[in-house]
């Protein structure tokens, strides 16, 4: 609603005669952004079967870049979530001449990448908090780095977001069980297990 209300007030200043496209799919068929739109295009079925997991249609590349081809979008903004956070979907713009309205495919991978984000702080001077300094590939190294940081700790995956494959860690004894819960549970959201340890920063705030 956002873009579309945006997109209302630049036609109104400069005449510019923009259209807001939106794309839907079954369940979001009468959403307000949906309805305010210039004109929409459906998706079909919210969810699509890929390797035997379930994964959201708006992750659909092929189905996404065939509608952007058929409706014939200039640019495109993504919100936030789904492919707003892919560089792959970037690609995808560049390759089909089609503006993102957001961040380069190449700034997306470094900062989405939770050790690439950590290694580029530390490398630009900023404070971080104590960490394992880079991927933590098995539970003696996550064992042997928790001992080195101490608890409470929290085990993190790299890549994704909304709170999946993070699990804080109290004492030596869970080191193994939330070592495997958090790969697994990344594996499983963002295709990549990959994790790292972090201490536990105390009265921390997430900002968007």
């Amino acid at each position: 609603m956002r873009l579309i209300h945006a997109v209302r007030e630049v036609n109104a200043e400069h005449g510019l005669g923009l259209q807001a496209l939106a794309f839907y799919t079954d369940p979001d068929r009468a959403a307000m952004f949906v309805r305010e739109a210039d004109e929409a295009f459906p998706l079909g079925p919210a969810t699509f079967v890929d390797d035997g997991e379930r994964k959201h249609a708006y992750l659909k590349y092929a189905l996404l870049e065939d509608t952007l081809r058929r409706s014939g979008a200039e640019a495109v903004w993504a919100g936030w979530g789904f492919v707003a956070e892919h560089a792959g979907f970037v690609d995808l713009c560049d390759r089909s001449g089609i503006q993102f309205i957001g961040p380069s495919a190449d700034v997306m991978r470094r900062l989405g990448d939770k050790i690439t984000s950590k290694q580029l702080a530390e490398a630009a001077g900023v404070p971080v908090a104590p960490w394992s300094g880079g991927a933590v590939d098995s539970v003696a190294e996550a064992r042997a780095v928790a001992a080195e940081l101490g608890f409470p700790l929290m085990i993190k995956a790299t890549a994704g977001g909304g709170g999946r494959g993070i699990r804080r860690v109290d004492g030596p004894d869970a080191v193994a069980e939330s070592f495997e819960s958090a790969r697994s549970e990344a594996l499983s959201a963002f295709g990549n297990g990959t994790v790292f340890l972090e201490r536990r920063v105390a009265g921390a705030r997430h900002i968007e």
